[in-house]
């Protein structure tokens, strides 16, 4: 018999245990309590961006959240929190590195003082190298984001930060896999070391894929290996609010 979505859900992060996003409540994030306007911000590349309409700025507006795992979140937090008065941000931007988050840091994310940041960026740090269109490394990926989270320290010293590990599922349609192996996991690394520089809750996106596909194929996750479809965000999502609840404390 098939398992349910709740139970296939579960077993998923089941698979998680030491990671600290194992079991947990679907209905809401194991928050105690939010401080009342609390403004939230993601930040990164297409899986972020989702297609959202980069005019619609504003905090908490449905056409401005994009298609993806932050519309998910957003909608499971305004609905779980009315009356907070939380501000909810998207700035992802389809087709970013690292370097192009800092050309646009001061206005997209200084500028909206961020009470949590949210980040997930690098795999376009390793897959436009593929194609001679940037020439970067991983050395340069970690060098450029260990800076980009320097200078948001020092500016909002007491931001909490949540960092999205970057994934790739190699029986992705886009993916050619000889050239991935052996390469993207030092990216994977070095977000890591990011994130316990600047104390970071970490998620381990990789081993969140990694766990679903022993529940359903590739196809219905993350048909490319890159962007993933309505089932792939809505897990996401799961393993964001999780680590939300954990930065919260």
């Amino acid at each position: 018999m098939p398992l349910s979505r709740r139970n296939a859900i579960q077993n998923i992060f089941a698979g998680l245990a030491g990671s600290g996003l194992s079991l947990f409540s679907l209905e809401r994030e194991d928050v105690r309590e939010i401080p009342r306007g609390l403004r939230v911000l993601f930040q990164g590349d297409s899986i972020t961006d989702a297609g959202r309409n980069r005019g619609d700025y504003y905090a908490n507006r449905g056409g401005g959240m994009g298609q993806g795992y932050v519309r998910h979140i957003v909608t499971h937090m305004l609905g779980n929190h009315p009356g907070d008065e939380l501000q909810i941000y998207n700035r992802g931007i389809s087709g970013h590195k690292v370097f192009q988050l800092s050309s646009r840091w001061e206005e997209d994310c200084m500028m909206l003082k961020p009470d949590v940041l949210s980040v997930l960026i690098g795999v376009n740090d390793f897959w436009h190298t593929l194609s001679g269109r940037y020439k970067g490394t991983a050395k340069i990926y970690e060098d450029d984001f260990m800076a980009l989270m320097e200078r948001t320290k020092k500016g909002m010293p007491d931001v909490k930060l949540i960092i999205g590990e970057p994934f790739v599922l190699h029986e992705g349609t886009a993916i050619e896999t000889p050239k991935w192996e052996g390469q993207f996991e030092a990216y994977q690394a070095a977000s890591k070391r990011v994130a316990d520089q600047f104390d970071a809750v970490f998620i381990p996106y990789q081993k969140v894929f990694d766990e679903a596909i022993k529940e359903a194929p590739t196809s219905y996750w993350c048909p490319d290996g890159v962007h993933p479809s309505m089932a792939g965000n809505y897990l996401m999502s799961q393993a964001w609010l999780k680590a939300f609840g954990k930065v919260m404390g």
